[in-house]
């Protein structure tokens, strides 16, 4: 691990263990999917609100955001209860699963997959390039997080015995919305009024704080998670680029077609983190997704937070 990693593992540990929620929120309802008119959204900031309805006007858009200050448990949600395809970012998940399943000496046990399976996967980076080999299941589940590998995210599937398998553990979570059907690729394909393949920003949000508070993995699982999602190379266009300077981020990204999200951890100069979810689907499914909205949607919240906590006034 690089020493910059290890600082940051050591903030987010030390921050959510300060504030992490006193049980868990219950689980969300689930929101019908389709595309629902902006009077729909949630309330959010008023001013946040129109700034986001302006994005999607300019992106020809869909923005689901939402945001947990474990400082004080406050959010901000737009959309936050309406569906979107999860694409890789699912990825983050699945990671957080299998470390909650597996003892470490599970995940040294190596594994191996055929040239077979790198085709039918897809995008697979880093799997493509050890099929002799193979890799220990922790370095499959990091090339998953960090460069979005595929073949690295169905064998991850393989180990809860298939997608349902990985549902039904997020199930147990308390995530009752998100909605695990398909392998990858299947699982960046969405269809308006299936619920298959697709999750709420509030759900992920609330999913991400229960597995880093220390709800769902014990300290060394979460310092492993975050440390594969500070090292994520997908991200940098992303929530990281809307950040405030001098703000840190560990994320999972993911993106096909018209989808753009990514799900992150971030951690102002105070050192009290945020939860932060973007999804994003552009409305005519054959225009390529812009990383842009996702940075800007990023600024334009996390600004909103930073004011709140300048005015917030002291305990």
């Amino acid at each position: 691990m690089a020493t910059q990693n290890k600082r940051w593992t050591t903030i987010v540990l030390g921050s959510l263990l300060m504030v992490a929620s006193s049980g868990c929120t219950a689980a969300e309802p689930n929101a019908p999917p389709g595309m629902p008119s902006r009077a729909a959204t949630e309330p959010a900031d008023s001013a946040l609100q129109t700034a986001l309805g302006e994005l999607e006007d300019q992106y020809d858009a869909r923005i689901g955001l939402s945001v947990t200050d474990t400082a004080d448990g406050s959010t901000l949600d737009y959309r936050g209860g309406s569906r979107f395809g999860y694409a890789s970012t699912l990825k983050m998940l699945a990671a957080a699963a299998l470390l909650d399943q597996t003892t470490p000496e599970e995940l040294d046990r190596v594994v191996t997959w055929s040239e077979a399976d790198v085709l039918e996967s897809g995008y697979s980076p880093v799997t493509s390039e050890h099929l002799d080999t193979g890799l220990p299941l922790g370095d499959v589940a990091m090339a998953a997080i960090r460069t979005s590998d595929n073949t690295a995210m169905n064998l991850m599937l393989k180990q809860f015995g298939g997608p349902a398998g990985l549902d039904k553990i997020l199930e147990g979570y308390g995530d009752t919305v998100t909605d695990v059907v398909d392998n990858e690729p299947g699982l960046n394909t969405v269809t308006i009024d299936n619920t298959a393949n697709t999750s709420t920003p509030r759900a992920f949000t609330k999913t991400l704080e229960r597995i880093v508070s220390g709800e769902i993995l014990d300290d060394a699982d979460r310092s492993t998670l975050i440390d594969w999602m500070t090292g994520n190379a997908t991200g940098d266009t992303l929530i990281r680029a809307g950040a405030p300077e001098g703000w840190e981020v560990a994320d999972k990204s993911g993106g096909a077609g018209a989808i753009r999200n990514d799900v992150a951890v971030v951690i102002p100069p105070d050192g009290i983190p945020l939860v932060i979810t973007v999804f994003t689907t552009r409305n005519d499914p054959d225009t390529a997704y812009d990383d842009a909205l996702v940075a800007e949607t990023a600024r334009l919240a996390l600004a909103t937070i930073a004011a709140a906590r300048e005015n917030r006034p002291p305990a």
